[in-house]
């Protein structure tokens, strides 16, 4: 039998979906979460290790004998030491495309709870307001169609891609911009340069995976650029944006608002810059969450264990 340890399965399953298609593949081991002093002490014995967030360092790797097979509970792979995991045959695989329909779910969701105050609405309709109102309907504020606005996607890899789809079916006039542009076309967007997306956007959905060359993407510089009316949507990583920069120019009303789903720390300290601004919305790194995805997440990481056991590993990360 092998042996598996699951080290922070909370998130991925609280309790309502089953782990037994990586039970039926060796001795396995849950923990819902795992501090990083007992990684090892809780890894010990472990050949398989499934993890989401563990950060796993090239001494803690050392101090692991029997591992040989890192399976994450993610796409991102930025708390492995690839480079040490190689050097010691450890396979790392990780898990791509589980949440792409969630997260640009999502990203309307988002732009909904701006464009047509639903939230809003509903607590002022409890509040009584519907009922001590003199006429039959009223408006929080102006509502808003998307029909004709310009949707602006930053990373344009399969959930970009999928935010488009909604987008165009919204009727959303759709700009965008990849790394890698040249060849590349799809349906109805244009593929433009950044200054061009930060210029144009109304709805500007950050989609882009983190790297060092894109950290603060969104800063004072790029928020100077965007529109007085422009709104920034972000479900792909916090550090894209600077957060002190974003809440001085959502203060000033450099630009109308945000929608944020990730911050750049999880969970974030209390006196983060961006908390109590009025027209910052912000979810608690839910886009990728729903049960549909959280389901087919743990489909592909027992997928990538059961291939690594015959053999033949897939969705290594190298």
């Amino acid at each position: 039998m092998r042996n598996i340890v699951i080290l922070d399965g909370y998130v991925t399953n609280p309790g309502e979906l089953s782990w037994k298609e990586i039970e039926s593949l060796g001795s396995v081991e849950i923990y819902d979460r795992t501090a990083s002093e007992d990684i090892v002490s809780r890894a010990k014995n472990a050949e398989i290790i499934v993890t989401n967030k563990c950060v796993f360092t090239k001494e803690v790797m050392a101090s692991l004998p029997s591992l040989k097979c890192i399976c994450l509970l993610a796409t991102g792979y930025n708390n492995v030491d690839i480079k040490a995991a190689t050097a010691q045959g450890i396979t790392v695989s990780n898990a791509v495309g589980y949440s792409t329909t969630s997260v640009a779910q999502h990203v309307f969701a988002l732009i909904l709870a701006i464009t047509n105050k639903v939230a809003e609405h509903n607590v002022s309709v409890h509040d009584s307001k519907w009922s001590d109102s003199e006429d039959w309907s009223y408006r929080l504020g102006p509502l808003e169609e998307l029909h004709g606005k310009v949707l602006g996607i930053y990373g344009f890899g399969t959930i970009g891609q999928k935010v488009a789809d909604i987008g165009l079916a919204f009727g959303m006039n759709i700009i965008a911009t990849k790394r890698k542009m040249e060849g590349f076309s799809y349906n109805n967007v244009k593929l433009i340069s950044e200054d061009e997306l930060l210029q144009q956007s109304d709805y500007l959905s950050l989609n882009a995976a983190l790297s060092k060359e894109n950290t603060h993407f969104i800063s004072r510089d790029s928020l100077s650029k965007m529109k007085a009316e422009a709104i920034i949507i972000n479900t792909a990583r916090g550090p894209l944006i600077n957060e002190a920069d974003l809440a001085d120019a959502l203060r000033n009303e450099t630009i109308r608002g945000a929608a944020l789903d990730v911050l750049s720390d999880e969970p974030p300290n209390k006196g983060n810059p961006l908390f109590n601004i009025k027209n910052c919305i912000i979810t608690p790194h839910i886009s990728w969450a729903s049960l549909q995805s959280r389901k087919r997440l743990i489909n592909i990481v027992a997928k990538n264990i059961e291939s690594y056991i015959n053999g033949n590993p897939i969705n290594t990360v190298t």
